[in-house]
């Protein structure tokens, strides 16, 4: 890199080769925070945003739609405050806020561009043409709590007001989330809307305060994880999973891990089967453990211990343990973790991450563990943390080891981790940087980045292995093998039944030395399952206790009706505890009574109050500030029950509050916000008081 430019390159062969494209964006520096925006699938759509100086009329983007062979230089008319983004459908549609607090929309893939609104904190893009956003009406987007929500559906030709007093909103799946202050402004409640904010209506859960905040931590058309926190500075907080409607919600997880201070939590999404979440716990004496579930927060158990490995000084027998993944977390903490859990969803059943085997997670260099199973069994995989990366669908994996000394040496496998092989990808060792492949897990190559360091400066290198000619035979069907999911004893009917049903997949055999290449698809052959209680959730008022499969009331609920608010009418719900996991498709069975009664008495919540009006634009430009994001959306509510429901008080169980949690060894978090699943969030925190959304 030269001084006030950044040099461009680019490679069609998977890195093998780069071609230096730097005068394409005529020597221009290319901001790092947000400098690259690639186009949606494979639509060869690609953004560079200059870094140019604040006091130009405008900013400066160059657009390619050929996969950067060729750029156009356009000037804009703004600065734009993050990174442009793309209609989801249309990628000639793009979507950006200024550092004015202007939005701004282009139908023509960048060439001209339109300001249709002022005053604008957030905006996203809902489904059609639809783009959600927030305005302020005083002086700044610091106002959380005052913010009004808007969409247009018409790219600004009209504007309809669905919500104010807004604090933040959110999208997840089909769900449309605003958490709103309420009448008293101390505490705020979530609405939930299925139709782009033209009705909403209040989800049962507890409401928090000005010191706490809520998380959607996963959410799609049939289910959300939403993390509650608790008061005070705890660190932790409750998992509620809600019913495909987003509105009622069920207690699946306490103590979750989740820090006031850092924001982080290892909640995982193992993409490799269906229903598999890992996250970590803090338990009472402040050390973290990691607990798993199978069936989407239906129940939640701890990590089996890997075979062939024995309990470290954490566990209270050297016998009895179990594995401790670290995630966000760890890496937040600083700890020797180079890299977060890993799946794909066209690896099936392999989850790859770095762990302790104990009874909590250490502060000690960690192993590198995988399950070929979706999380059930684990193995040791190698010792000492490692960068690793799943290719040509699972039938390659590569490591190399995280060290602060030069490498040389890339390790692979072709039996899912359970041999191992070197390979020295270059004569002269190199500082290791980064381990990168194609997105997807389809590739069979893989690069390896670094530098070397020179008398005068440090000279940037890339290798590129190309494992084709290693496993240079395609699989053949001889090489796969029926593999059914989620099996424990084989000799139980029911062995296999997840989410109502059975799943059998064609997977490669450990044995077969061949690629599956590009065209691979996952094949599965699903069966239905009688129902149990398994595929039940705990309902309304009621909870699974740790290490028990039986739902059981909520003590503080005990001798209550359970009311609540539903579609604008007061509900009355006859349950025996229980109620179906959202996307469970089993049938017959066992079935517990569930009945809700209408009891035809108004309780409409008034928070949102947005009325019928169609809003012009609005007019006043100032800072900015962008909420916070995490992989889901989020949301508040309240817990409404018997004569506290709509309104007032409410019931709801506070546990021990505890110091705020850091590492076993005693240190405290880092000030400043590294994020490590996957992507930055860029926020904007006025105090502790956050909603995290995407």
């Amino acid at each position: 890199m030269s001084f006030g430019q950044s040099k461009l390159y680019r490679s069609e062969d998977y890195g093998k080769t780069f071609k230096d494209i730097t005068g394409l964006i005529k020597n221009t520096f290319i901001r790092t925070e947000f400098g690259i925006a690639i186009g949606p699938e494979n639509s060869g759509k690609v953004i560079l945003t200059g870094d140019v100086s604040g006091g130009s009329r405008g900013g400066r983007i160059f657009r390619s739609s050929d996969f950067a062979k060729n750029f156009i230089q356009t000037d804009l008319p703004f600065h734009p405050l993050v990174q442009i983004t793309y209609h989801p459908r249309n990628s000639d549609c793009l979507l950006a806020l200024s550092t004015k607090n202007g939005l701004w929309v282009s139908r023509d893939f960048g060439e001209n561009w339109e300001e249709i609104h002022k005053a604008v904190c957030l905006a996203k893009w809902g489904a059609n043409d639809t783009i959600f956003f927030t305005t302020y009406l005083n002086s700044s987007c610091t106002d959380l709590g005052l913010l009004e929500l808007k969409k247009t559906s018409d790219f600004g030709k009209a504007f309809k007001v669905i919500g104010t007093k807004i604090y933040s909103f959110g999208l997840g799946g089909r769900f449309l989330f605003a958490s709103v202050m309420t009448e008293k402004g101390t505490t705020r409640r979530i609405h939930v809307s299925l139709d782009e904010g033209d009705t909403w209506n209040m989800a049962q859960l507890p409401s928090v305060g000005h010191e706490q905040f809520y998380s959607i931590l996963a959410a799609n058309d049939d289910l959300v994880f939403m993390h509650v926190d608790e008061p005070g500075d705890t660190g932790f907080g409750t998992i509620y999973t809600s019913d495909d409607r987003g509105l009622v919600y069920s207690k699946s997880l306490e103590r979750h891990l989740y820090t006031t201070t850092g924001g982080e939590t290892d909640f995982t999404n193992v993409t490799s089967l269906r229903g598999i979440y890992i996250t970590s716990v803090l338990s009472e004496d402040n050390s973290i453990q990691s607990v798993i579930t199978f069936d989407r927060g239906g129940q939640w158990v701890p990590l089996r211990q890997p075979k062939n490995t024995t309990c470290d000084s954490t566990a209270r027998s050297r016998d009895e343990c179990s594995l401790h993944i670290h995630a966000s977390y760890s890496i937040s903490q600083k700890l020797n973790v180079p890299m977060a859990p890993l799946s794909e969803p066209n690896a099936v059943g392999i989850v790859i991450a770095h762990g302790s085997v104990g009874g909590a997670i250490s502060v000690m260099s960690p192993d590198v563990y995988i399950s070929d199973d979706g999380g059930y069994t684990w193995a040791r995989m190698l010792e000492g943390p490692h960068h690793y990366a799943i290719l040509d669908s699972g039938a390659l994996l590569v490591a190399i080891q995280h060290t602060s000394q030069p490498v040389n040496v890339l390790q692979f496998s072709t039996d899912e981790g359970q041999c191992w092989h070197r390979y020295a990808f270059a004569q002269e060792p190199i500082f290791f940087t980064g381990l990168a492949s194609e997105p997807g897990a389809r590739s069979m190559t893989v690069s390896v980045w670094g530098f070397r360091v020179t008398f005068l400066a440090r000279k940037w290198v890339s290798y590129t292995i190309d494992f084709s000619q290693l496993l240079s035979r395609t699989c053949e069907d001889k090489d796969y093998t029926i593999w059914l999911a989620h099996s424990s004893d084989p000799s139980d009917p029911s062995d296999g039944c997840i989410l109502g049903y059975k799943e059998q997949y064609r997977r490669l055999r450990k044995s077969s030395v061949c690629h599956n290449g590009r065209a691979y698809a996952v094949t599965k052959q699903p069966s239905v399952c009688p129902c149990t209680l398994q595929d039940f959730l705990c309902d309304f008022g009621y909870y699974r206790p740790e290490n028990q499969s039986v739902c059981v009331e909520q003590p503080e609920l005990k001798g209550h009706d359970l009311e609540f608010c539903l579609y604008g009418e007061r509900e009355l719900l006859k349950t025996s505890g229980y109620r179906k996991i959202p996307g469970d498709k089993c049938a017959g069975g066992e079935s517990p009574g569930r009945e809700e009664t209408d009891m035809k008495k108004k309780c409409t919540s008034d928070l949102l109050n947005p009325g019928p009006r169609v809003a012009p634009p609005s007019s006043t430009p100032v800072a900015v500030a962008v909420v916070a994001v995490l992989l889901g959306a989020a949301g508040a509510g309240v817990f409404l029950v018997k004569k506290y429901v709509c309104g007032g008080r409410f019931l709801v169980h506070r546990y021990s509050v505890l110091r705020q949690h850091a590492e076993a060894n005693g240190t405290e978090g880092p000030d400043t916000l590294d994020p490590g699943k996957g992507g930055y969030r860029d926020g904007y925190h006025d105090d502790s008081d956050e909603d995290l959304l995407e």
